[in-house]
């Protein structure tokens, strides 16, 4: 291993069912496999907290809320995992690789919700302390492919309708070409194979700078 690395954060993200949680885990694979410590987190998640959160967000779908009420839990969940589990990661000098971050919801309750994305980013950024990450991946697919490979019963927020996730997927492609210094799109219509080998040479380059891979 090189000598005094940077720690690194990497997020991965896209509309449901681009495949990133098993690029998530493919990818910290990889990593372990060649001596780089990671810590793998879920956003929402991660927490006794988030946990609880996570299940309101996602699976109570008796629960009325605002689509301004369903920003902040998701920001309160983040700020938790932030807490409790980032910010000691990245101080033990370890890769941060998370599924979800800010980004999404900047683009679930933004863009497709309604509300203001920059207001989203500030107070995103107080919710986290202004830890962001150094690279975020966003899997790109067109949602009729997404939703095709969505697996299982849809979720409280899956089960919205097509136009929702039409936004959604143009929220994340104007948010991530805004941002080219660390933001990049990948196409997930390969197979995961390809995909992964795409991801990874991102990452590696990535780590090469923060002196975590050769």
């Amino acid at each position: 291993m090189p000598t005094n690395p940077r720690p690194a954060f990497v997020s991965l993200d896209g509309i449901d069912g681009t495949g990133k949680t098993t690029q998530l885990n493919l990818l910290a694979e990889r990593l372990r496999g060649l001596g780089v410590p990671v810590t793998v987190c879920t956003d929402p998640g991660g927490t006794d907290l988030g946990a609880k959160l996570r299940e309101i967000l996602l699976y109570g779908r008796s629960t009325q809320m605002s689509m301004r009420a369903e920003a902040l839990m998701f920001m309160a969940s983040r700020a938790e995992l932030v807490e409790r589990i980032i910010r000691p990661a990245l101080a033990r000098e370890e890769v941060v690789l998370s599924d979800r971050f800010l980004l999404a919801n900047v683009v679930y309750q933004g863009h497709a919700g309604g509300l203001d994305p920059a207001d989203l980013w500030t107070i995103g950024r107080f919710s986290t302390g202004g830890i962001e990450p150094d690279r975020v991946i966003v899997l790109d697919l067109p949602v009729e492919v997404a939703k095709a490979r969505r697996p299982g019963t849809a979720d409280r927020v899956e089960s919205r309708d097509d136009w929702y996730f039409q936004r959604v997927r143009d929220g994340f492609l104007m948010e991530a070409r805004e941002r080219p210094d660390t933001h990049r799109i990948i196409d997930a219509r390969g197979p995961v194979d390809a995909v992964a080998d795409a991801i990874f040479a991102d990452v590696q380059e990535l780590l090469a700078k923060h002196r975590l891979m050769q």
